[in-house]
């Protein structure tokens, strides 16, 4: 943590006068499983990895705000004036989106701030970056201006600035995990109620993921897509189920009594968030007895529930994922994020190495003429001040 520290720092001093007065790191994080079901006020599960995102901040004497960060360039904006960007300058939405929020929530701004920013996750893997930095941000700032909240305050205002200032529909899923995160644990939020626990991972369960480096297609349309259909989904199963507040809700038996009534297109969302929510509770169930197998066979039909009901897979995705599930130190496997492209997770025994991850790479690059990144992890801490 201390190398990561120092990088934010050595940023900090190369483009601003003095030291930074506080710094804060927030991790990225895996989504285990739980696909889609936050803003459907469902159940899921994730882990805050060890990569993450390293904020340095300190007052300025004037109203401007100044960030910098280990991929982008400078970034001047006036203090109080909070328009999202578009463009190159458009990754500065996610911290000013957040002072934004924290200024409404009744954080004193008298003078604006120098935030140097860098990063030790992995490009388009799906672990959530935003998140991470809005976390760190959230941290940094708090100290920075003597504003005080919880953990599940802090989840709340990253989420609440993805939302409503990046324009992006997500849950808490990213936010909360990332808040919440424990090393060796994974964090459970019941999205409906908007509370967390956390959850002991087995010895020996192993996270790694490929990144199929195909780019996101249309993910920022094809997510807003989704979240309509699921509304319209509950909206129709409402005639029947009146009571039903959100899509994990509707048990599935109800779901089967009322197919024949919902649109086919419907039918088979509904159907992925319905199964996805009753996955977690096996998901939760099995790590109780320690049975990895049945973990596993939850990831991996979570996984098909997103190839052929959510449709938010893609061939490369589902390449990896079957790649995967040969190999008998795998446990199981699956699309991890929105969608749509991006990365794989897999849950493994500490047998699997570099040579079996390796070998699927050499597979899929002869399959797709893509080279996968691949990235072994642990589940870690959540955001935190680091000084």
């Amino acid at each position: 943590m201390k190398l990561i520290d120092n990088l934010s720092t050595q940023l900090f001093q190369r483009h601003f006068s003095g030291q930074p007065s506080h710094s804060a790191f927030a991790p990225g994080r895996i989504e285990f499983i739980g696909n889609h079901t936050d803003y459907n006020g469902g159940l899921v599960m994730g882990a805050a990895v060890t990569e993450g995102i390293t904020i340095a901040v300190s007052l300025r004497e004037d109203a401007q705000i100044h960030i910098v960060s280990d991929a982008g360039d400078l970034v001047e904006l006036p203090l109080g004036n909070y328009q999202p960007l578009t463009g190159v300058d458009s990754w500065t939405n996610y911290p000013i989106g957040v002072t934004k929020v924290m200024t409404e929530l009744g954080m004193r701004t008298p003078t604006g701030y120098n935030m140097a920013v860098t990063s030790t996750l992995p490009a388009g893997a799906g672990m959530s970056s935003s998140a991470a930095f809005e976390l760190a941000t959230a941290k940094a700032l708090a100290a920075l201006y003597g504003f005080e909240t919880d953990t599940a305050g802090f989840a709340r205002i990253g989420r609440k600035a993805e939302n409503e200032f990046v324009g992006m529909p997500c849950g808490i899923l990213d936010q909360g995990v990332s808040a919440f995160g424990q090393a060796d644990h994974l964090v459970k939020i019941d999205c409906a109620t908007e509370s967390f626990a956390t959850e002991p991972m087995p010895q020996g369960a192993h996270f790694w993921i490929f990144n199929s480096n195909k780019k996101h297609a249309l993910v920022d349309s094809a997510y807003a897509d989704r979240h309509r259909e699921c509304h319209e989904a509950l909206a129709q199963l409402q005639a029947d189920y009146p009571e039903a507040q959100n899509l994990s809700q509707i048990t599935e038996a109800q779901l089967e009594s009322s197919k024949d009534k919902l649109d086919e297109l419907l039918y088979r969302r509904a159907a992925h968030i319905v199964g996805e929510n009753a996955r977690v509770q096996a998901v939760e169930a099995a790590l109780s007895q320690n049975d990895l197998a049945a973990v596993g066979a939850a990831l991996n039909a979570s996984h098909e529930s997103s190839r052929v009901n959510f449709e938010n897979s893609i061939e490369e995705l589902d390449t990896l994922v079957e790649l995967l599930k040969q190999q008998p130190t795998v446990f199981g496997a699956r699309l991890t994020g929105g969608g749509f492209g991006g990365a794989v997770m897999a849950l493994t025994n500490a047998d699997f190495g570099q040579t079996h991850a390796d070998q699927i790479a050499t597979a899929f690059e002869a399959k797709h003429q893509l080279e996968p990144s691949i990235f072994h992890t642990r589940a870690g801490d959540g955001a935190k001040l680091l000084d």
